[in-house]
């Protein structure tokens, strides 16, 4: 994407608003926080929520901003320049509608509680990515400052099923210009950095980075090599040692033992799972990611995110949906419809919750779905949809959410929410609390301060 069109799209905060937009919209939020005050709830407590049960999580990330008008929140009912052809379906929940390129999704409705009312507060990628993955509304200049929640759930809960304790698949989104990578562990240290498989896992010969032991040299051979590095290595940090050091040291050995231990690299081998299966998940890049992701839930891993990732080569960022000439993108009812876009996810997402209700695993492990802002009720000039903070849609599923529930609602148009807004912040403390993380606990920062692993934020009711 050239620096011109992005600048073009770092646009003003939805949240900067003029004042008559300020009691618009603030006075939607002030008026459904009023309902929450006159409920059961004694006055000054949070509402009594029933207890995740998840031990595990798979995060559903979808950078770029996807449509929320032609996926979980069609308006059939708006002007026809709102909605298009684009029809909306009946789901297995009576009364949830959802729109017409999610079929399979509609049949796993019962599975899901669907947030129709997540906004953003911001239209610019990097930012909105930033409070997504993170849960802190960080300043523009400190996008890299939070450390990614799943870099939390890790260093709080510990890893499992002798896996890293934080896995990205693949992990190699990288938004500009410039590239930047904003899988971050930030101040908790090397340590609880996600493992980036990287590579194409829909590809024949996809290997995980680093996990292939060279051509000739035996596991024993490896041992050895190890063993000498460790020797070598005593004597240089009793010269130096400090925690970026001691993060590597970790990093290393995690290395090792996923590089000896068959059963752990048979996680990642999607070559074991039978044609049939990757069939059904999608011979597509989401397909293939979601596949990946399963199996490393099935393998015990603590968390999992399934990153799709950023599309240079097939209509630049797939979800960006601008239809500027630069992106060569047809209409955004047409481009909703490519096999690749919307029916991907739906093929994808449909499978891998089928999947994990009937192994029994979705009860223990918590499916959220993520991406940082919806998109604008307005089709714009070249026919696309432009970035929107002010409404979009997220799910949760398993770990004891209370599937076939729609929570909030936006205006006739999909613009503004009608009913109480959620924030990222909201989106994240869900994640801990499904875990039993408790998300005002504080931890030290690299000067040993102490730092609250989330600024404000409540769960959401989905449990």
């Amino acid at each position: 994407m050239s620096s011109e069109f992005h600048q073009q799209h770092r646009e003003t905060p939805p949240f900067a608003l003029h004042r008559r937009s300020f009691l618009r919209w603030g006075g939607v939020t002030l008026a459904a926080s009023a309902a929450e005050l006159l409920g059961t709830a004694p006055t000054g407590a949070a509402p009594a929520r029933r207890k995740g049960t998840a031990d595990q999580v798979l995060f559903l990330w979808l950078p770029g901003g996807v449509t929320h008008h032609e996926s979980f929140d069609p308006k059939p009912e708006s002007p026809a320049e709102v909605h298009g052809p684009i029809e909306a379906i009946e789901t297995n929940v009576p009364g949830a509608w959802f729109a017409d390129p999610m079929p399979r999704m509609a049949r796993q409705m019962d599975k899901i509680a669907l947030v129709r009312t997540f906004a953003a507060g911001t239209n610019d990628h990097f930012q909105g990515q930033a409070f997504a993955l993170s849960g802190k509304n960080v300043l523009p200049g400190g996008i890299l400052s939070e450390p990614n929640f799943g870099s939390f759930i890790s260093q709080q809960r510990g890893a499992t099923g002798g896996l890293p304790g934080y896995i990205a698949v693949p992990g190699s989104t990288r938004p500009g210009p410039p590239n930047t990578d904003m899988f971050v562990p930030a101040y908790l240290g090397q340590r609880f950095a996600p493992f980036c498989t990287m590579g194409e896992p829909r590809n024949q010969d996809f290997q995980v980075r680093d996990l292939a032991l060279c051509e000739g040299l035996s596991p024993e051979r490896f041992r050895h090599r190890k063993s000498l590095r460790v020797r070598l290595e005593t004597m240089l940090h009793r010269a130096e040692q400090t925690p970026a050091t001691d993060g590597m040291d970790q990093l290393y050995g995690r290395a090792f033992e996923l590089l000896t231990a068959p059963q752990i690299r048979s996680a990642f081998d999607l070559q074991r799972e039978p044609a049939e299966v990757r069939e059904k998940y999608g011979l597509t890049k989401v397909g293939q990611r979601c596949l990946l992701a399963r199996r490393l839930i099935d393998a015990d891993a603590r968390f999992v995110m399934m990153d799709y990732g950023y599309d240079w080569g097939d209509y630049n960022n797939l979800w960006d949906n601008h239809c500027a000439p630069s992106q060569h993108q047809p209409h955004m009812w047409k481009m909703c419809k490519v096999p690749y876009h919307l029916p991907a996810v739906d093929q994808a997402f449909a499978a891998l919750l089928e999947d994990l209700s009937q192994s029994g695993r979705l009860q223990r492990t918590l499916v959220v779905y993520l991406t940082e802002f919806g998109r604008t009720p307005k089709i714009n000039s070249n026919g696309g949809r432009d970035h929107w903070g002010y409404s979009g849609s997220i799910f949760y599923a398993g770990g004891g959410v209370q599937g076939g529930q729609v929570i909030g609602a936006t205006d006739n148009i999909g613009g503004y929410c009608r009913t109480r807004t959620f924030s990222p912040a909201d989106a994240v403390a869900t994640v801990y609390h499904a875990v039993g993380i408790d998300p005002h606990i504080m931890v030290p920062d690299r000067q040993s301060r102490p730092v609250a692993i989330q600024n404000g934020g409540q769960p959401i009711p989905v449990f």
